[in-house]
This record gives C-alpha cells, structure tokens and sequence, in this order.
C-alpha cells in the first residue's frame, strides 16, 4: 500500500489521502495489510487554545479517537473470522461497525492534521491553486466559509462538515457526514473536515456549536489542506 492509498473500511472504496500510511495503519508483517493505529497528535494538547482547550483535546484523541481504532480492529476480526468459518450472520452488524469505526479513523486522522496553531499556519486564508479551486468551486472563500460554517453548524445530531474533492471535474464540494458515515458521496475524497459531534467542542463551548465553529476557522491549516487537495490530483 502507498502513500496515496487508505483504505477506511473494510469492503469500502480506496480513497486517498495525505496521510502517510504508518500513521494510520502499521505493518503487519505476515500480509501486506496493515492494523489500524491511533496516530500521535502533532502538537501539544494545549497547542490549539484558545478555540480548542486541552482537555478537549486529550479527552477527543486518547479516548474517542481510540475508542474508533479499537472498534475498527475489532470489526474487521469479526469479519475475517465470519470468512474463515463461514458464519456471516452477523454481517450486517459487524459491515455496519466497520463503517462506523472506520469512518471515525479516517475523518479523526485528517482532522488533526488540517488544525494547527496560529502562530504555525493555522488561521487566515488559503492560497495557491487551493485559492483558486475554492474560488472557482464557490464564487469567492468568503461564499465557501458561509457555506461550510452553515453545514456544520445545521448537521442533524452528531456528525461532520466536510470540504470534499472530486477528481472527476476537479470541483470542491461541501458534504455533511451524520456520524461518520451516513450520507456519504462516492467519487469524492473529503480533504477538510470540522467534527460537531458534542465530545469535539462541549467542554468549552456548552451547547453553542456556532461559537466553536466560528472559532475554529482560526486554526484551520490550509498548507495541509493543500497538500491533501494535490496528492488527489
């Protein structure tokens, strides 16, 4: 598997992603697959404060996310067991949890990624031919971030806003995402994300998700979000 390739569930479609692999998957040294793995934050939990506070931060990463790779490398057991035995009458739970699970690692690990403190990126606006896309996809950034801050904050429940990128025109698309993976759209790979479930913002905001995703537009790493745009290319 390389760099472009993550899988995020089992039987899913492989989409890409500026994640490299080892952070996400490691080695199994008797396939050529790999096991899920929590990957390492790349700040301090309080590197995002003011808009994001520490203990958010450790609480969302050491608990939620991990909760999602353990759940991930559990399903896919239950899946090759059900193979291997032949058993498939819990399928339909175990593809539904691979999904779940799955989604929940993939949207955590571009998350991190695509935040980053303001005194190292984060914030402002974006550049270069992500510029461009965004001003070619939506009318002008400021139409773009009046979308995506209107999707986020109307998602029903928990879930997801997601800046999408489609390869087949090259168009930047906003999606909602309830949970992690209901109302996903094939042919197109989500390049940025902000998670509204509670756990991502309650601590510090209380019920006011508008106040959290306004802030968070502070700490948005565009370089990042370059980069996961390119490697689709």
């Amino acid at each position: 598997m390389n760099r472009r390739d993550f899988i995020s569930t089992t039987g899913a479609v492989v989409v890409a992603s500026a994640l490299p692999t080892s952070e996400v998957f490691a080695r199994n040294d008797s396939t050529d697959f790999g096991v899920p793995v929590l990957p390492a934050l790349p700040y301090a939990t309080n590197a995002l404060e003011p808009y994001i506070d520490s203990m958010t931060m450790d609480i969302h990463h050491s608990r939620h996310h991990k909760a999602y790779v353990d759940g991930l490398v559990k399903a896919e057991a239950e899946l090759a067991k059900a193979r291997t035995t032949g058993d498939f009458a819990m399928i339909e739970y175990w593809s539904k949890k691979a999904a779940f699970h799955g989604g929940g690692h993939f949207l955590h690990s571009m998350f991190w990624k695509i935040m980053a403190p303001p005194s190292q990126g984060g914030g402002g606006e974006p550049t270069g031919t992500l510029a461009d896309n965004i001003r070619n996809s939506f009318g002008s950034f400021d139409a773009f971030k009046k979308q995506f801050t209107a999707a986020a904050i109307a998602v029903e429940g928990s879930g997801w806003a997601l800046l999408h990128y489609r390869p087949a025109d090259k168009k930047l698309i906003v999606l909602q995402a309830e949970n992690q993976h209901k109302l996903t759209s094939w042919g197109t790979t989500p390049i940025m994300g902000i998670d509204v479930w509670e756990h991502a913002y309650y601590l510090k905001y209380q019920n006011k998700r508008a106040d959290y995703v306004n802030a968070w537009w502070n700490i948005v790493n565009w370089k990042q979000v370059q980069e996961n745009m390119d490697v689709l290319k």
